[in-house]
């Protein structure tokens, strides 16, 4: 088995508590009745405390910079519990992992 897919209905948040959106492109693969997300998908930040100073400002949304290489949705990578995001502020700046909180099942690759 595969590990655990990010789907358009799991669970993530910023490391501040900031409850992340998914707006997946994909309308063809599903993992568990939802549709898998993939890294080129938009994964938005909404709620997230996070300011210090006027230097830093709250997370807005999530870059993913390692993807699962076996499964792939319209051509991109999928994300699962194995990737790894970092939650960006508006600016761009990276602050801190995506953690994730629950996900759907395992997809199997071929």
């Amino acid at each position: 088995m595969g590990t655990p897919s990010i789907t358009a209905a799991a669970a993530l948040q910023c490391p501040h508590g900031g409850a992340v959106q998914i707006v997946s492109a994909n309308a063809r693969a599903k993992a568990g009745g939802a549709f898998i997300a993939s890294a080129t998908d938009t994964f938005l930040i909404a709620g997230c405390p996070f300011v210090v100073a006027l230097v830093w400002s709250p997370c807005v949304q999530v870059k993913w910079v390692v993807a699962d290489a076996a499964v792939r949705v319209n051509g991109s990578a999928s994300v699962s519990r194995a990737s790894t995001g970092l939650c960006l502020n508006a600016a761009g700046a990276p602050q801190g992992p995506v953690t994730v909180i629950q996900t759907q099942a395992p997809v199997a690759s071929r």
